[in-house]
């Protein structure tokens, strides 16, 4: 058995970001950037009023109440194209540029109007609600560079910025293959002995999360020649994903086809629990990762090494794991030589933290302990018994 981060570095030693395409911005959310992104333009592009009100000078206003001559209007999208004299003001809305001559903004509030006057009752210093040009970026500057993953923050700055196509990494093609005669898809009939498939759907949806595409070769019986033609669809992937059959039973065919189809193992069995018998090689070209049957194994290494794969081939910053400290909310016992992930409710501390209280039971069978986890702790090899109140490491899903 090698230990956890050594597996993950060697996954992820395999994979190189993949090719470059180009896509509109409405359809980049989600998308990992490809190239750098550089402002094409400066904002604001002159002066703006940060408030509704009137534009002075605050040499004008410094000695209050004073009465000014409302000159014209300088509304959002709108200008007032003269310089501003001493003893002017000009009305003006947020976003309104800033009449030359004029260098601060009166709101409203403290003045009032009458006419085509306005007395100007609260003093300003110069540039007060001013907005300078280039307060948020100037043209040329840098915008989220490659390897970021554009939420909804990278898109409306980039927005912002005037750039309407990006460079952003291909999605990464994970072909997903079940195994085994004792499974069945959801809403099929079961049969004597046999149980739901329930592994292939949430690795889908992980791949899915993780920002690459899914591809389902759906359920393989224990049969060679079944396994071989199979395997033959994975070929235009960039990772095939198989659960069950890489074990060394009589009935685990998977990795016996494999091998005769060329496959050269990387390794087999993590010292972690749950997830033990996980499987790395490549057959051929194509890197293969084989995950053990038990649904919460085969969904804690997906988290665990499918993401980090998923990110190193989109060349994103990071390996795909959201980790974290929490406050330990129960007891734990001494772990043995495996590193433990252990499911946990994960629940916001006073102090702003988060305290990870484990669950008593952690059957690698039971799912429904899973969905209800909102971490992993993580218990290093021969850990010594842990206190409620310890800081712990942790894996947030």
């Amino acid at each position: 058995m090698i230990p956890v981060e050594e597996a993950r570095s060697r996954i992820i030693g395999t994979f190189d970001r993949l090719a470059a395409e180009q896509v509109a911005i409405s359809q980049a959310a989600g998308r990992v950037l490809a190239q750098d992104v550089v402002s094409r333009i400066t904002k604001p592009p002159h002066p703006v009023s940060a408030m509704d009100g009137y534009a002075v000078r605050a040499s004008d206003v410094a000695d209050v109440p004073v009465t000014l001559r409302v000159v014209g209007e300088a509304p959002a999208g709108g200008a007032y194209d003269a310089a501003l004299n001493p003893g002017e003001a000009v009305r003006i809305f947020t976003g309104g540029p800033v009449p030359d001559g004029a260098d601060s903004i009166v709101i409203q509030e403290n003045t009032e109007r009458d006419g085509i006057s306005v007395t100007v009752t609260v003093s300003v210093s110069q540039g007060r609600f001013v907005r300078r040009q280039g307060l948020d970026f100037s043209a040329g500057d840098a915008g989220p560079p490659a390897g970021r993953k554009l939420g909804p923050r990278e898109i409306g700055l980039i927005a912002a910025m005037n750039v309407p196509w990006l460079k952003v990494t291909r999605r990464p093609r994970v072909a997903i293959l079940g195994t085994g005669d004792e499974i069945v898809m959801p809403g099929e009939s079961l049969g004597p002995n046999q149980i739901i498939s329930s592994n292939s759907l949430a690795l889908a949806a992980i791949v899915a999360d993780a920002g690459g595409e899914p591809m389902s070769l759906g359920i393989v019986r224990d049969d060679e020649e079944a396994l071989r033609s199979i395997v033959e669809g994975a070929a235009r992937s960039d990772l095939l994903v198989v659960t069950g059959g890489m074990s060394v039973g009589e009935h685990d065919l998977v990795r016996k086809v494999l091998a005769e189809e060329g496959l050269t193992l990387d390794f087999w069995k993590i010292a972690m629990r749950p997830g033990k018998p996980l499987a790395f090689g490549e057959l051929g070209d194509l890197p293969v990762l084989g995950f053990p049957g038990n649904p919460v194994s085969t969904l804690v290494c997906g988290h665990l090494f499918l993401r980090p794969a998923i990110a190193a081939m989109l060349g994103e910053t990071g390996d795909g794991l959201d980790e974290d400290v929490a406050t330990l909310g129960a007891e734990m016992r001494s772990n043995d030589e495996r590193q433990d992930y252990v499911r946990a409710r994960l629940e916001r501390a006073g102090d702003g933290g988060f305290t990870a209280t484990p669950f008593d039971r952690q059957d690698s069978s039971m799912l429904a302990t899973l969905s209800q986890s909102g971490c992993l702790i993580v218990r290093p090899p021969h850990a010594e018994p842990a206190q409620t109140g310890d800081r712990v490491r942790i894996v947030r899903l």
